[in-house]
């Protein structure tokens, strides 16, 4: 039986994040003031710019991505009589709440404010504690090739390659607990790629002009579509780097790649200011007055995730007016004028499907036992009010829909204006059903997304583009 202690390390060993830029994370969220101070802490050293963030932010350690193989295993050496230390660089603070949580280390040794117990400095106190050679190590990264070098044996965790080799070198591996696989589905995810659908309504104005012909407005809209999908990507990865502890408690949004770990928080850092940056630089091509509004719409999104998401009721018609920008948007790029009856159906039905999405979250939340969603400020028992607001407001955007088609523009845009009429059943067929299908609890995925995969869905938009399509060229024959 092996008795010798198994020092093991937290950030990228046994989490699959760091805490460091965890708490960093979360100081800008809630304390956005504070978060001008960290290069001032740093210059004082890591062990305080540590300290200070986690002192200024809370984290709930139940939630955090635990590598649970290498979890189970310590549990098992730990039934086996061997004696488990948690030795980490993050702040002890950090470090003992999740000792408390997991029960399964014997003793705690971590950053305290003056020493960061990362590299030398770690492996100089396990010697001195342990021996040299008195001890076995788990460690993810060349950093911890230092603490190896004084180690009987090292254990190596979601190493990068040749890792395992050189700590073979230094003093043997015990074991090795391969690292998740990435791929491109990862930072497909990560970008949200199957979100930007949703920026298809830049070209809404078009179509609803009857400009089909206009090659070179085509074009234009294509651009601004690249360059809001990036916006976008951008406003997705700020908000899930701060929104983490929310998706981890969320039964599905917790497989995310930054809330699972499977891509680290500072990769998602780092690209969001190059998207954005590829955004503007597109945008400005685009031309008209296309570039002050989608300023306009990342300032509201950021807006959103800092605070409004939090806030009942604004954080639907938050969303509904995020959608609707994207339709101002297109205008914007052609210098187009924008309808009053377009802007107001696609507030009402835009604000139906953000209540649709919050129905479903409520939903997830009350099958999970809980009382209230994490990070927005509903209860589970607002259920039935949450419904009945989004049918309310879908109804209404049918209401618009058939108000428009009384008004002149229809004489003027379609041949056959009577055949229009087709699309308000059709409308309010997709709205009921969308609420039927949440109802029943089969809103698993955002409403646009799931109306884009969904059958009934897919034929009501084609019914609803037949009327339509009708409507402008007439009869065939």
């Amino acid at each position: 039986m092996n008795t010798a202690p198994l020092i093991v390390d937290l950030d990228g060993t046994l989490i699959h994040t760091d805490m460091l830029h965890e708490s960093a994370l979360r100081v800008t969220r809630d304390r956005p003031l504070d978060a001008l101070r960290i290069p001032l802490w740093l210059m004082r050293g890591k062990a305080v710019l540590k300290s200070q963030l986690a002192s200024r932010s809370s984290f709930d350690a139940s939630l955090l991505p635990y590598n649970e193989k290498l979890l189970d295993w310590l549990k098992e050496e730990r039934a086996n009589g061997r004696r488990i230390v948690l030795c980490t660089a993050s702040d002890r603070a950090i470090a003992e709440a999740v000792a408390e949580h997991l029960g399964v280390f014997d003793d705690v040794l971590a950053s305290d404010g003056s020493i960061n117990l990362a590299g030398d400095n770690k492996a100089e106190a396990l010697a001195r504690q342990y021996g040299h050679g008195g001890f076995d190590y788990v460690g993810n990264s060349s950093a911890d090739l230092k603490v190896w070098r004084r180690a009987r044996k090292a254990v190596v965790v979601n190493g990068a390659r040749g890792l395992a080799g050189k700590a073979e070198a230094l003093c043997g591996v015990e074991r090795e607990f391969p690292p998740q696989r990435r791929g491109f589905a990862a930072w497909r995810k990560v970008l949200r790629v199957h979100q930007w659908m949703k920026n298809l309504l830049l070209f809404m104005p078009l179509l609803a002009a009857h400009q089909l012909a206009d090659i070179d407005g085509w074009l234009t809209l294509a651009l601004a579509f690249v360059s809001f999908s990036l916006c976008a990507s951008t406003v997705y990865i700020a908000n899930d780097l701060l929104d983490l502890e929310s998706d981890r408690a969320h039964p599905r949004k917790r497989l995310r790649p930054f809330a699972s770990g499977a891509v680290p928080a500072w990769q998602g850092a780092l690209l969001a200011p190059l998207l954005f940056a590829a955004s503007l630089a597109l945008g400005a091509l685009v031309g008209g007055t296309f570039l002050p509004w989608l300023l306009f719409y990342f300032a509201l999104t950021c807006v959103y995730s800092w605070g409004l998401k939090r806030v009942i009721l604004l954080d639907c018609i938050t969303l509904a007016m995020l959608y609707t920008l994207r339709i101002t948007a297109g205008a914007a790029a052609l210098s187009m004028p924008l309808s009053f009856w377009l802007l107001a159906f696609s507030v009402f039905l835009f604000l139906s499907l953000a209540f649709v999405k919050r129905y479903a979250e409520l939903q997830s939340q009350a099958l999970s036992g809980k009382s209230k969603v994490h990070g927005r400020g509903y209860y589970t028992t607002d259920e039935p009010l949450v419904l009945n607001l989004g049918v309310t407001a879908g109804y209404a955007s049918a209401v618009v829909l058939a108000l428009y088609l009384n008004s002149d523009n229809v004489l003027m845009l379609y041949r056959w204006p009577e055949a229009v009429w087709g699309a308000v059943p059709v409308l309010l067929f997709w709205i009921s059903w969308i609420w039927m299908q949440a109802h029943r609890g089969n809103m698993h995925d955002d409403p646009v997304v799931f109306a884009v995969k969904d059958r009934a869905s897919q034929l009501a938009g084609l019914a609803f583009a037949a009327v339509m399509l009708v409507g402008a060229l007439g009869w065939p024959w």
